[in-house]
């Protein structure tokens, strides 16, 4: 008999052999909801497509060991909130459109070009990605420039991994992240709302802390498109424009690179755009967030947390002033 192993030589089950986390949920809500005689007829068509979908498409699943060193206390978003309320222009600016159009994209074949002050330039494929680094699920924070916010378990490791690999010189200092310009799927293009393609940026130190994750799926899932597939880094002690979505490309650079959002509008968003309740956008407050799908819109909004939360990115920090350097 043939035994498969785990590319890590660990004997796990394989990507395809494992039922996403939100299929396994919404099974086991199904069936109580059936006990309990609750469920409507088109409810139960709508769920049994969803089942039928993630049964036949194992190239969906992604296997990721939790890791409880980086999981927050709050209840997670919905799998239908998390990816039918989203910010991706490329798609249109509305929270539908993204949900809505995404598919479009063709995520594979796709490949990741590292390039600029490195000692090792490299181009890998998605399937590369997946192998660099055994894959964790994190369950973080997501805190929107516009007042709501998210709680989502995201797969992949920490970008550290990938920057180790290609030995930055001594000359890099921050890492320019540009997302694919797919004229074809991306129908926002057409729309001068921000300088295509969209770029955005950090200093070397905080793409190089453990929090910063180089994101390859969520719920137990590869990344849906419209919430970034096939690869996306999440930040999450910073406003969420500044993780990156469907990247092709990553320069390590001299300078601080010139960010999309920063081009567009540099009195409304800083390069940095940590989440500071102190500091407010010019046109609303940042000291509350509404969290999405938390008791309907009219809900009591909660006090937005310095650095998300995550204080442990502080002392990257230390000595500037947040006001300015917002």
């Amino acid at each position: 008999m043939l035994i498969k192993r785990n590319p890590n030589g660990i004997d796990l089950p394989f990507a395809s052999e494992i039922t996403p986390r939100a299929v396994f949920e919404s099974r086991r809500a199904f069936i109580q909801k059936i006990a309990a005689g609750s469920i409507a007829g088109g409810a139960l068509l709508e769920m049994a497509t969803r089942e039928a979908f993630a049964a036949t498409s194992a190239a969906q699943k992604l296997v990721a060991t939790a890791n409880p060193a980086y999981v927050v206390p709050d209840k997670p978003t919905s799998y239908k909130d998390a990816t039918t309320y989203n910010n991706f222009y490329e798609f249109g600016t509305g929270k539908e459109g993204p949900s809505r159009y995404a598919a479009a994209m063709k995520t594979r074949p796709w490949t990741l070009t590292i390039e600029g002050e490195v000692r090792k330039p490299m181009t890998l494929d998605i399937d590369s990605l997946l192998k660099l680094a055994p894959l964790e699920e994190r369950i973080y924070r997501l805190r929107c420039v516009e007042g709501w916010s998210m709680v989502i378990p995201w797969s992949g490791y920490s970008l550290a991994e990938l920057i180790r690999k290609v030995e930055p010189t001594s000359n890099a200092k921050y890492l320019e992240f540009v997302t694919v310009e797919d004229k074809e799927a991306m129908h926002g293009l057409r729309r001068p709302v921000l300088d295509w393609p969209y770029v955005e940026g950090l200093r070397i130190d905080e793409a190089n802390h453990p929090l910063t994750l180089l994101t390859l799926g969520m719920y137990g899932e590869v990344l849906p498109n419209q919430n970034g597939g096939p690869v996306r880094i999440t930040v999450p002690w910073k406003y969420g424009f500044k993780s990156a979505k469907s990247i092709v490309k990553i320069r390590f650079v001299k300078e601080q690179p010139r960010t999309a959002w920063n081009i567009s509008a540099p009195r409304e968003y800083g390069f940095y755009s940590n989440v500071n309740p102190e500091v407010d956008h010019p046109r609303w407050s940042q000291a509350t967030e509404r969290r999405i799908g938390e008791d309907g819109f009219f809900a009591k909004k909660r006090p937005t947390l310095m650095f998300n939360g995550y204080s442990q990115v502080a002392s990257l920090y230390t000595g500037m002033d947040l006001k300015k350097f917002f």
